[in-house]
């Protein structure tokens, strides 16, 4: 990293518990935070991922992250059938829509009791690095969470500013990171398999 900008991390902690989506998505976050002398770990929880060889593959490659980087990784647990009872009501929602910011809340409430219960007063999330979601429903799902116990803050930090998307690619290629081509659940796998048909390509 270039060091062009100072992390202030909220009343002044000096760790924090990062949500990791993904280890495309974690890279330049946790080399950053490192580098500046940020306590990290990577605490892995997302139930939404469809099938569990796509949910093994990402906390693979996730905790090689964590080796590489030298940062603790914790795995949240995969309950992928309760996910699913909490979100049937909306599996016909667009991507962006209710169902997304309803699992945004439930991974990150899962985020924040960890957080709680193991002496971390700030959380945030990878999720606010990629540009296919949307800035303000991990903000909401991530005061939410927060909410849920005293004390705690929900670090709404943007991960795609000060050169932290570019540094995102260095890494994924340099270390060949599995790179996804869908979010997660079934629901956007299928409606990537959807577009891709629509526009004549292959099928995940």
């Amino acid at each position: 990293m270039t060091g062009k900008f100072k992390l202030s991390i909220p009343a002044g902690a000096s760790k924090v518990l990062l949500h990791s989506c993904c280890a495309p998505c974690s890279t330049a976050i946790v080399d950053y935070l490192t580098e500046q002398g940020i306590e990290t770990m990577i605490f892995y929880f997302n139930p939404n991922t469809f099938p569990l060889g796509e949910y093994e593959v990402r906390k693979a490659e996730n905790i090689r992250l964590a080796q590489f980087l030298g940062v603790t990784f914790v795995d949240g647990g995969y309950d992928h059938n309760g996910w699913l009872r909490e979100t049937r009501d909306l599996k016909n929602e667009p991507e962006g829509g209710k169902r997304c910011l309803l699992c945004f809340k439930i991974r990150l409430a899962e985020t924040a009791r960890f957080a709680h219960e193991n002496g971390f007063s700030v959380f945030t999330t990878t999720l606010a690095s990629s540009r296919w979601k949307n800035l303000e429903q991990i903000k909401d799902a991530g005061r939410y969470a927060a909410g849920l116990f005293p004390g705690l803050i929900f670090w709404e930090q943007n991960w795609r500013k000060h050169g932290l998307t570019e540094r995102r690619k260095e890494l994924t290629v340099q270390h060949n990171f599995y790179n996804q081509q869908y979010c997660g659940c079934e629901y956007s796998l299928r409606d990537a398999n959807n577009w891709r048909e629509k526009h004549g390509k292959p099928l995940i």
